[in-house]
């Protein structure tokens, strides 16, 4: 594994150049089992060493308990690394099990703040509106957001799982300089209208679960395969049928894998970063990992070409892939277009 770093891109039209490669950070408080914090610690070092600049979180994310863990590292590292959080999945206090949907400004107002405390930084880089409340005009939820730029509280906008129509109403208030959405071998709905348009108006796709949670690196092929507390025994393509068919989609990655001496992962990722010169738009994947072996071999997989008959061999994928991204698609961009 060699130490050169990886190639930047840039946020938006007038954003930060980050490494082509970001970190999800999800996993190292939330949602995928047990997590070790010194691990992790040593994971986020290892990344920035490496060039990736652009980690993300989420105030939903362990209630807030990862924006807590993240913030030594980022008061550490601050001139270096470009934070990304975001708002939306409130939790009620008399059920810290369930999320619901805001997007009004007083609800705004007060998650920039708590964010800001949890994160102990002046301004959040990038902030992002994490789900979409169709009640909410996308007008007024933005025009909230410009205010917190000019305030000084923030200073990119970024929007999660947001359809096409969705982010050019949203970019007529102000610029936005990321949209966040799953894009995968596995989740490639996004690609016949949100993509063009985040091309036509100049926004970078940042692709989450680049990976298919994990389930294209091999490493699970069944929700039994998980611990008792992770969320993705919850999620349809994981389990029963649908886990042995998709399971079997592998096949092809396989060969590819094979052909270029890499893991099985790493062409998972290396198809997601290509999307950026197939598609013409800026694209930085964040692949959640909490381990520095794990970030060392993500950030290898920039580093991988496909042929154009390797593409050709892996495109068939995505249209074969058995149950939903999620048990409910209306809070997914797929599920509103």
């Amino acid at each position: 594994m060699t130490d050169s770093r990886i190639e930047a891109a840039r946020l938006g039209a007038t954003g930060p150049e980050v490494g082509v490669q970001g970190l999800g950070c999800m996993g190292m408080s939330f949602a995928y089992g047990p997590t070790n914090a010194d691990e992790s610690r040593a994971t986020l070092e290892r990344a920035l060493e490496l060039g990736v600049t652009l980690y993300d979180t989420a105030d939903a994310y362990g209630a807030g308990e990862n924006e807590k863990f993240l913030s030594p590292f980022f008061k550490a590292h601050r001139d270096e690394v470009v934070i990304a959080t975001k708002f939306a999945l409130s939790i009620p206090p008399d059920d810290p099990s369930r999320r619901v949907i805001r997007n009004d400004a007083p609800y705004i107002r007060q998650a920039v703040e708590a964010s800001l405390r949890r994160l102990d930084v002046d301004v959040i880089d990038l902030y992002y509106m994490h789900r979409r409340d169709v009640n909410v005009p996308i007008e007024e939820t933005v025009g909230t957001m410009a205010d917190l730029v000019r305030e000084g509280k923030v200073k990119q906008l970024g929007l999660s799982e947001v359809t096409a129509d969705e982010l050019r109403a949203a970019q007529a208030v102000h610029p936005i300089a990321a949209v966040q959405s799953e894009w995968s071998l596995f989740s490639r709905d996004i690609e016949p209208k949100v993509v063009p348009a985040a091309r036509e108006l100049g926004v970078t796709l940042v692709p989450y679960s680049p990976l298919g949670r994990g389930f294209l690196t091999g490493s699970f092929a069944k929700a039994e395969d998980l611990t008792s507390d992770d969320f993705r025994r919850q999620q349809p393509r994981f389990t029963g049928e649908n886990a042995a068919a998709n399971a079997a989609l592998l096949d092809p990655i396989r060969t590819v894998a094979e052909a270029h001496g890499a893991s099985l992962g790493q062409i998972a990722l290396a198809w997601v970063q290509q999307q950026a010169a197939v598609h013409g738009l800026p694209v930085i994947p964040i692949p959640g990992t909490r381990r520095p072996t794990r970030v060392e071999e993500n950030v290898a997989a920039t580093r991988i070409v496909l042929s154009e008959e390797e593409l050709a061999a892996l495109e068939p994928i995505a249209s074969k892939v058995a149950g939903d991204r999620y048990a409910d698609m209306r809070f997914a961009s797929a599920g509103r277009e």
